[in-house]
């Protein structure tokens, strides 16, 4: 520091700001004074300085984003004149810190503060660690100075003696950031300073070191495979003179895969595409991953039975024969096919089999309930066809490459799933089961159901494309055959492209022939069980249907079946039980306990739901098939004072419209059905669904909620054999509504004698078997008047007391 400035002496001096940039004493920097504030401190300086004669003084003060530091450097202005560019700026020399103070007045429009100068002094002589840490600095910057190649700065460097003037040095550092300069410029001790310094130009070696290291694996990788790609095709040239000299035909991998295409029975197109590829093979390189990708391409082009077709069984009566060994019931979707077989029969004798480039493939869906044997039904349709069948699994698939393929620029690549599925069919025209198309989703992969549009479209699936194969795939001779158990799960336009099959569900007739025939003979091999050790009774079946098991399908009376036939081979093993045995209605609860579905019918009378006014059965239609739904209503006492609608039992919002238009109905018709309605008007009415944890909707309970507010105003209770089903509209009349079959057969299983169903779907009744129609009485209505005509038994009970 110059000698006229003393440690701890104050000062007085303009600012020049430095914005973003840090000047550290010792260090000699041109600033531009274009910049206002550059320019009024400088000018400031010089106007103190002229009375004295002495060089003009600054203090130069890092700002960053506004904020000053708190230290900064004394600089002298050593001269006045232009910059390289022409523009005018001054030459400023950082001499030594000055510890900021409070802000003063001085000439010129430049900001004046009091200062106090920093005290810089080192132990003198300096302690042996001070003395190896100068050491170490200067060898760190003459290796960071020689890589830059600046060799007339190291013997500068070498020749700085003072600790403190070594560490300003860093000042000139281009990899030091703003803050790291200003942390070096607020460090007073000029020790604490050089080790600072010290630290930051160890990292910033360290860190060149890392990236020369990288910089040279990189190119040394590079030079590797520049030097392998040389001398494979060095070897290749070699074998192929090799070959030449001794006079072989030069067979290698792409000749044979040229044979093997050439060989194969392929369509025209199919062939010019793979012989395509298999030039594209021959240019590639061994190692180059597209030649992979091609011969696995090649691979399942060659693999696919392009011109392999099994021969229909046209034997119409043999076919409907094996449908009905193998399933009971199921009309409906055996008359289907044999319709299918007979027509394709006799095109294909007056030779109409294949018509513009297309066959007469079908599509058909299978919706219904579990169980109902959906998918057995498809090898059924197959071996009556005599054809190959494949089940392809759509349950929770949500990638459209899952059935159009990927691309092949994708590793792992793969066709789509009806590709594997032809593949693996070994024909053309196999029966596909698209198991489970109401459990298809989508996500930002794509929509499965939307891929599957072209698939299922007689018009469009015989010029189907697979994103892998990318060629034509004739699809039009293949049997689709789609499961679901909800058809609003499945999106219009696909559904609009199949045939739509109701499978409803099995009568307890049906149910007892398909456990006898089918059930019971397969359990009993699973049980290790000889066909004659043990029979069921057919009333033992029966019960086991009706009491033991409720539902559409037959998947809960084969476990039955299976859990009955396991406890007597357990009982026999245990020598508990004599072979053969005759299982009847009588032994089923000592060996699997009570029945589960005790029909309301069989009830103590005091113990049925309908015993109170206010409780009415309502049918209904769940992804299980149909069930029996109860529907309660209660009035709110007086004195608490509630009103209003209360709606329970997790119902939809056309649930609750149902349940608002029904009260509706009742408060304007009330005096014409006799009813006390102004008990509606004072008091809170309450409609509860049990079973709370299901979700409910639809409006096919409109009829339902009516008679239980009838029969809770009235006090008279609501039949226990009669269940009801029906849309009710605001004057009262009753609309159709769907799932009447279901409906019925839900009814006839917990043991109803009497539905109400809309007159509108009375036609619905003819996909009813005649057997449930025979043991139910059915009344179509057209009015709620008549519905509570049927509904209500007499009153017994007074009006009052109900209320």
């Amino acid at each position: 520091m110059a000698a006229d400035y003393k440690a701890n002496s104050p000062l007085t001096l303009p600012v020049l700001p430095l914005d973003d940039e840090v000047v550290l004493p010792g260090m000699v920097v041109p600033l531009d004074l274009s910049d206002t504030e550059v320019r009024a401190a400088v000018e400031a300086a010089q106007a103190a300085a002229r009375p004295s004669g002495n060089k003009p003084k600054v203090l130069l003060v890092p700002r960053v984003d506004g904020t000053y530091a708190a230290t900064g450097v004394l600089g002298t202005v050593e001269q006045v004149g232009r910059l390289s560019d022409g523009d005018p700026g001054a030459l400023i020399r950082g001499v030594g810190r000055v510890r900021i103070g409070a802000g003063t007045t001085g000439p010129g429009a430049a900001l004046w503060v009091e200062g106090t100068v920093v005290d810089e002094t080192v132990p003198d002589p300096l302690p042996g660690a001070v003395t190896e840490l100068v050491k170490e600095y200067k060898a760190l910057a003459t290796d960071w100075l020689k890589k830059r190649g600046a060799w007339q700065v190291v013997d500068r460097v070498q020749q700085i003696d003072g600790i403190s003037q070594l560490a300003d040095n860093s000042g000139y550092s281009p990899f030091l950031t703003t803050a790291q300069k200003i942390e070096l410029l607020e460090t007073s001790d000029p020790v604490a300073r050089l080790k600072l310094a010290t630290e930051q130009l160890r990292e910033h070696l360290a860190e060149q070191d890392v990236a020369e290291a990288i910089a040279k694996d990189v190119q040394e990788g590079v030079d590797k495979q520049q030097r392998e790609f040389l001398l494979r095709r060095q070897l290749d040239a070699v074998r192929k003179e090799l070959r030449e000299l001794n006079g072989q035909d030069g067979e290698d991998e792409s000749d044979d895969y040229r044979a093997r295409v050439e060989a194969a029975d392929l369509p025209e197109k199919v062939r010019e595409a793979a012989l395509k590829e298999v030039e594209k093979l021959e240019r590639a390189s061994d190692q180059s991953p597209e030649g992979s990708w091609i011969r696995t391409w090649l691979d399942t082009v060659l693999e696919l039975p392009w011109n392999e077709r099994t021969e229909d069984a046209y034997d119409i009566q043999g076919a409907k024969e094996v449908l009905d060994a193998e399933h009971a019931g199921l009309q409906d979707v055996k008359e289907r096919i044999t319709e299918y077989l007979a027509v394709r029969k006799r095109r294909a004798d007056r030779g109409l089999g294949v018509v513009g480039g297309r066959r007469g493939g079908a599509v058909l869906a299978l919706v219904g309930p579990p169980g109902v044997g959906k998918t057995s039904l498809g090898e059924s349709v197959a071996h009556a066809m005599g054809r190959k069948f494949v089940r392809v699994a759509l349950g929770g698939v949500r990638d459209e490459a899952e059935i159009r393929g990927h691309r092949r620029t994708y590793v792992g690549a793969l066709p789509g799933r009806i590709v594997r599925a032809i593949k693996e069919a070994g024909s053309m025209n196999p029966v596909v089961l698209l198991d489970e198309i109401d459990k298809v989703g989508s996500d930002f992969r794509g929509d499965p159901a939307a891929a599957l549009l072209e698939v299922l479209d007689p018009a469009q699936n015989h010029t189907f494309r697979d994103h892998y194969l990318e060629v034509e795939l004739d699809l039009s001779d293949v049997v689709f055959l789609a499961t679901a158990n909800v058809l609003e799960a499945i999106p219009e336009a696909l559904l609009d492209r199949m045939e739509l099959v109701r499978l409803d569900g099995y009568t307890e007739d049906e149910k007892v022939v398909i456990a006898r025939d089918h059930l019971v003979p397969r359990q009993l091999e699973r049980a290790g069980l000889e066909a004659g050790e043990v029979t069921l009774d057919d009333s033992a079946l029966r019960k086991l249907a009706g009491e033991y098991t409720r539902e559409a399908g037959v998947r809960n009376l084969e476990r039955s079946v299976a859990r009955l036939l396991r406890k007597v081979a357990a009982q026999h093993e245990l020598g508990d039980r004599e072979l053969p045995f005759t299982i009847t209605h009588e032994e089923l609860r000592g060996l699997i306990g009570r029945p589960h579905h005790v029909p309301e019918s069989a009830q103590d009378p005091a113990e049925r739901r309908t015993a109170v006014p206010g409780v009415a059965t309502g049918l209904a239609v769940t992804g299980a098939g149909g069930d029996v739904l109860f529907v309660e209503a209660s009035l709110a006492d007086p004195e608490t004072g509630a009103s209003g609608l209360t709606l329970t039992g997790q119902l939809g919002d056309v649930m609750k419209e149902s349940a608002q238009i029904a009260l509706s109905f009742l408060r304007s018709h009330g005096a014409e059905l006799e009813l006390p309605v102004a008990d509606l008007k004072d008091r809170g009415v309450h409609i509860h669904f049990p079973a709370g944890a299901v979700p409910k909707d639809g409006p096919s309970a409109g009829i339902t909620m009516s008679t239980a507010l009838a029969s809770l105003l009235s006090g008279r209770q609501v039949r226990t054999d009669v269940a009801m089903t029906g849309e009710v509209s605001l004057t009262g009349r009753v609309l159709p509504i769907g799932g009447v079959k279901q409906k019925l057969l839900a009814a006839h299983r917990a043991g109803i004698t009497t539905v109400v169903i809309p007159k509108r779907n009375e036609p619905d009744l003819d996909d009813v078997p005649a057997e449930i129609l025979e043991k139910l009485e059915i009344h179509p209505v057209t009015d709620v008047r008549q519905v509570l005509e049927i509904a209500l038994s007499s009153a017994d009970v007074p009006v009052t007391a109900a209320a």
